[in-house]
C-alpha cells in the first residue's frame, strides 16, 4: 500500500482526556456529599432528638428529600443548562451543593436538616448536565461505552472516600479527644468535620472547572470564557517559569529549541473537542436551534427508561439506607414477641459511624471493580440492552 493509502486513513477518534477528567472531578465532589453522611446519620438524627424508635423513618425522610427536590428541579436545570451552557449549571450546583453542605454540618434540629437537604437537593442538577455533557464530548458510539462507565466508576470511587472519611471524622470530640476535647465549634457541631472536609473537594472541583473546563452546548462555544482565558494564563506562566531553570536544547540544525511548548491546556483550548475526519465539525448554523416541546421527549422508549431506571434506583437508594439504620441500631434480644422471620425482627449490629463507613467502603470498592473492569468489555461484546436483561 502506497504512502498516499495509508495517509487517506482517518485516524482512530480518542477520548478528550482532559475535559472528561475534569468533568470526573466535579462527579468525585457529589458523591462525597451523598454518602458521607450515611455513616453517621441514624446517630446525628438521634442526637438532634428523635427517639429511637422513629430514627429509622427521619433518616430516611431526611435522604428522601434531597432526593426528592433533586428530581422536582432537574428539568429547570435542564432547561437552564440549555439557555445559559453546561459550564455555568455546572459550576452553580456545585457551590450550592458546597454551600448547603457546610451548613448542614451545622444543623441543629431535625427541621433544619431536613431543610438543608432539600434545598441542597433542589440547587443541583449536574447528575444530568455531566451526562449531557459526556455525550456531547464524546459522540463515537464506539467510545461511549469506555467514556460513560467513567462517572459510575468516579461514582464508586467517591463512596468509597465519602463513607470511609465521613464515619472516620464524625463526632471528632468523641473519637479523637487528644486533638478535639475543648474546640467548642466540634463540641457544638459535631458532625461538621466531614464536611469542612469535603468542601476541600469541592473548592477543586469549582477551580478545576472554571479554568480548565470547556464548553460543551454549541450555541456557546465560540462564546469568550474568562475562566479559561485564565487558565491558558497560569499554564503559560507555570510552564515558563519551569522551563526558565533548564538549558537551552539544541536542533538538529544548530538552533536553539522553542523556549516555551504548547501545553496540555493549551491545545485542548484551541484545537476541536474531538478531532475526528470520520465526524466533521459543524458550525452553530448547522444546529437545529428549534425547540423540542416537552412532552415529545416522552416516547414508549423514553417512558420505559425512565421507569427501569426508576426501579434500580429506588433499590439502590433503599438499601443504601435502610443498611446504615440497621447496622447502627442497637443490639437486641430476639423473643417471639418482636420476631417473626424472615422478614420481621427487631435490633441491629450497635455499630459506630467508623465500622459502618469501612463496610461502605469496602462496598464502593467492588462496585468500582466492577463497573470499571467488567462492564465496558460486556457491552463491547454483547451491547447495552442484553447487558441491562442480564443484570
Amino acid at each position: 500500500m502506497s504512502h498516499d493509502d495509508d495517509s487517506s486513513v482517518p485516524p482512530r477518534p480518542k477520548l478528550p482526556v482532559q475535559q472528561l477528567t475534569i468533568l470526573a472531578v466535579a462527579r468525585f465532589a457529589e458523591p462525597i456529599a451523598t454518602t458521607s453522611i450515611y455513616p453517621y446519620l441514624p446517630q446525628m438524627i438521634r442526637d438532634l432528638g428523635v427517639e429511637e424508635n422513629e430514627v429509622a423513618k427521619w433518616a430516611g425522610v431526611t435522604s428522601a428529600v434531597f432526593s426528592l427536590f433533586q428530581s422536582f428541579a432537574a428539568v429547570p436545570w435542564g432547561k437552564f443548562a440549555d439557555r445559559w451552557g453546561r459550564k455555568p449549571s455546572l459550576i452553580i450546583g456545585l457551590l450550592c451543593t458546597m454551600v448547603c453542605f457546610i451548613i448542614w454540618g451545622m444543623s441543629t434540629s431535625l427541621p433544619m436538616a431536613v431543610t438543608v437537604r432539600a434545598i441542597q437537593g433542589a440547587s443541583n442538577g449536574n447528575v444530568g448536565i455531566i451526562r449531557t455533557m459526556v455525550a456531547e464530548l464524546v459522540p463515537e458510539k464506539e467510545l461511549q461505552p469506555r467514556a460513560f462507565s467513567i462517572m459510575p466508576f468516579v461514582w464508586s470511587l467517591g463512596s468509597v472516600v465519602g463513607p470511609a472519611f465521613g464515619g472516620f471524622f464524625a463526632d471528632p470530640v468523641h473519637q479523637f479527644p487528644s486533638i478535639f476535647k475543648g474546640v467548642w465549634y466540634f463540641e457544638k457541631f459535631p458532625y461538621a468535620l466531614p464536611n469542612l472536609i469535603a468542601t476541600l473537594f469541592f473548592l477543586i472541583s469549582v477551580t478545576s472547572a472554571i479554568l480548565f473546563l470547556e464548553e460543551t452546548l454549541a450555541s456557546k462555544r465560540d462564546q469568550r470564557d474568562w475562566g479559561l482565558s485564565i487558565g491558558k494564563r497560569l499554564t503559560r506562566a507555570l510552564t515558563h517559569r519551569r522551563r526558565r531553570g533548564q538549558p537551552h536544547a539544541r536542533m538538529p540544525d544548530g538552533g536553539h529549541a522553542q523556549q516555551r511548548r504548547t501545553s496540555f491546556v493549551d491545545g485542548e483550548a484551541t484545537a476541536p473537542l474531538l478531532p475526528n475526519k470520520r465526524i466533521p465539525q459543524r458550525s452553530k448554523k448547522d444546529y437545529n436551534t428549534t425547540p423540542v416541546g416537552f412532552m415529545e421527549m416522552f416516547t414508549t422508549q423514553t417512558n420505559l427508561v425512565m421507569l427501569a431506571y426508576f426501579f434500580l434506583a429506588f433499590h439502590s437508594v433503599a438499601y443504601d439506607q435502610n443498611v446504615t439504620v440497621f447496622l447502627n441500631y442497637p443490639v437486641m434480644e430476639h423473643t417471639p414477641d418482636n420476631t417473626r422471620l424472615p422478614f420481621y425482627f427487631n435490633g441491629g449490629f450497635g455499630l459506630q459511624s467508623g465500622r459502618i463507613g469501612t463496610i461502605f467502603m469496602l462496598y464502593g470498592i467492588t462496585c468500582g471493580l466492577v463497573q470499571f473492569i467488567v462492564f465496558s468489555p460486556m457491552v463491547a461484546r454483547w451491547g447495552v440492552l442484553n447487558c441491562y436483561r442480564a443484570c
